[in-house]
Parts: C-alpha cells; structure tokens; sequence
C-alpha cells in the first residue's frame, strides 16, 4: 500500500472540501505549506505526529486522511499492513481499521522500542484513547500524572491533550491501541 500516495489524495480531497488554501491549512495545522503541498503530490513519508496535526488542524480522526473503501467484511493480515513511525522509527504502528463515517473508532497495534518515547499532539475535541499491554512495561503521562502498565493492563483516557508513552526498559513494548472519537 502506498500511503503517501493515499495521504495525499485524502488530504486534498478534505482541504478542497472546506475551501481551505495551503497557506490556510498550513496555520491550522502548524505544517508548512510546502510540505503540505509534497504530500498532496503523494510525495514523502510523513510522521505519525505530521499526520496528527493535520488531522486535528482538519478537525477529523487521524485515520481519515489513511482511510479507503472498506466494502463488507474486512479481513486484515498482518502482512498487509505497513507500519507508520515516529521517533526515527522507534515508535510505530500499524493501522487494522480506521475511523470515518461508518466507524467511530480506529484500532492500531503500536511497538516502542526500549530507552524511548513517543508523545502525540492532542486529538480531536471529546476523543479517548485506550491502550492494552501486551508485552513489556510502558508508562503512559497523560493529564499531569504517570500510570505504568504492565502486561495484560489496560488504560483509558481523555486523549485531547498531549500524552507521551515511554518505555524505559530494556525489552520492547507492543500493545493495541483504540482511538474513539463520540459522536
């Protein structure tokens, strides 16, 4: 799959959609119009934090500007997915289902590589992450405090502001995330 090329076509589908100039999406999204005009072209890879941005600066879930048609039942293989990186490729994940209109909610797989950690810009206004460990220990800084998690431990929160996950140990820490997005 090609997502720049996907990223791209979405988001100049979304930004014509609201009338919106480069130059204009550029101050929502705190991305300069130069790079928003690459990846409208398709070209480049951008991070997980570029896209982010974006999205909140669109005011739609992350997944939208990734999403295609699911027609029916979606079976998704994990070789079929392509991982999104963050942190020079210490933070990834890989995307099973994307939010839009007929879904509420995006679900990743997410690994952090050990020593490091990834913050995301807040999401969209009302939206809520939860996060399951599955393997490692990862410590999630969301709202002023620090929750550590362990295998098997699950976490929801408010995710409209900053929130960092940071993996201090020495092995890596994989997990499913779920992005909601009410309403």
């Amino acid at each position: 799959m090609d997502w720049g090329k996907r990223i791209g076509a979405n988001l100049k589908q979304l930004r014509t959609e609201r009338n919106l100039t480069l130059g204009q999406l550029s101050g929502l999204a705190g991305i300069s119009k130069a790079m928003l005009s690459e990846m409208e072209k398709g070209m480049g890879n951008p991070t997980i934090n570029t896209i982010w941005k974006i999205a909140n600066g669109l005011k739609v879930p992350y997944t939208r500007l990734l999403e295609g048609s699911e027609p029916g039942p979606t079976l998704v293989r994990w070789e079929e997915l392509s991982p999104q990186t963050e942190g020079n490729g210490h933070y990834r994940v890989y995307c099973y289902f994307q939010g839009g209109p007929e879904r509420s909610f995006e679900l990743f797989y997410m690994e952090l590589d050990p020593h490091t950690a990834n913050t995301s810009p807040g999401h969209l206004a009302q939206a809520q992450e939860y996060i399951t460990v599955l393997e490692g220990e990862l410590t999630v800084e969301t709202g002023g405090k620090s929750y550590r998690l362990g295998p098997g431990d699950a976490l929801g929160f408010d995710s409209t502001a900053d929130h960092t996950y940071r993996n201090a140990g020495d092995e890596r820490v994989t997990g499913l995330v779920i992005n909601y997005y009410p309403g």
